[in-house]
């Protein structure tokens, strides 16, 4: 893909919060926060904000995958609120938690009132205790989690929708508000060969996690060669994460995150969400503007 197709948005802070950032000001920041941070993404033009999604966390877990995780749906509306521009990514909602059409309802009604900048990032999950808590299945995901892909893709923007499959079946049922965009992008998440054809089947892009650059791009490699890929008409997104530990604000490292995104470029990147170390709101705030500033104009056009 060229430079000027690339799209880079933020790895929100704050509505997330891991382990390794229990000691920062993530910690104790909250929804003044939360709103300069919007406001700023937005002034400086990314692209699009993240927010994960999960109901609980077992206390035993919590040490490794953090114990806070702001809701999505209510957490974009808030966003959508104060914003007129920016997308608001799901990274990941776990699908099979859902049925289908609470889905279309809950962040269709939520891409209604942003006016259409919802884009869905969704996975099948592996929290098993999460699976128990709300009583849905564990072992069975999969093929649940393929069926609701193609049961929300048939649902979004529409009020009557119908869909019939192995899993879920609805007809006559008025799903209004529904989604602003009749084809709300899917990019789906995972770490596997699989997850990519699937996405390439059922979605409208893939953003792994947990993989080199040098895997995803064999992966892209292969799935590109095949009969799946060949026959896609519409353009396929690959999100990646882009990790900067670098203070720009020192005018450290500029050159360094430079490569790493024209890494992430290679491997078949075309969009980007960056995460950016802080010790501050102030410190984010002027990290994110240097990175407007010095990094993205080198390749995304004004």
């Amino acid at each position: 893909m060229s430079k000027s197709q690339l799209k880079i948005g933020l790895a929100s802070p704050i509505v997330i919060l891991l382990p390794h950032k229990k000691d920062t000001w993530e910690a104790d920041a909250g929804v003044d926060e939360l709103r300069q941070v919007t406001l700023a993404a937005e002034k400086l033009g990314y692209y699009s904000l993240t927010c994960s999604e999960h109901v609980g966390i077992p206390t035993e877990i919590a040490a490794v995958r953090g114990g806070r995780y702001y809701d999505p749906v209510a957490t974009f509306s808030y966003m959508a609120a104060i914003t007129e521009n920016i997308r608001f990514l799901t990274y990941i909602s776990v699908l099979p938690y859902h049925h289908p059409l609470a889905v279309a309802k809950r962040f269709g009604t939520m891409d209604k009132l942003s006016k259409g900048r919802l884009i869905m990032g969704v996975g099948v999950g592996s929290l098993k205790e999460e699976f128990e808590l709300l009583n849905a299945e564990f072992e069975e995901r999969g093929a649940r989690y393929s069926d609701a892909m193609k049961a929300v893709k048939a649902s979004f923007g529409r009020r009557l929708p119908k869909y019939h499959g192995e899993h879920y079946h609805f007809d006559d049922f008025i799903i209004d508000p529904c989604a602003d965009q009749q084809d709300l992008p899917l990019w789906l998440g995972g770490r596997t060969l699989r997850s990519l054809r699937r996405a390439v089947e059922d979605g409208d892009g893939w953003a792994p996690f947990a993989l080199s650059l040098e895997q995803v791009s064999e992966m892209l490699q292969k799935t590109q060669q095949t009969e799946l890929w060949q026959q896609r008409q519409k353009p396929f997104e690959v999100s990646l994460s882009l990790e900067v530990t670098e203070d720009l604000t020192k005018g450290e490292g500029i050159d360094a995150v430079k490569g790493r995104i024209e890494a992430s470029l290679k491997a078949g990147a075309s969009h980007l969400s960056v995460s950016a170390a802080s010790h501050s709101l102030q410190h984010y705030v002027d990290q994110i503007t240097e990175f407007k500033e010095k990094v993205m104009p080198e390749f995304i056009s004004a």
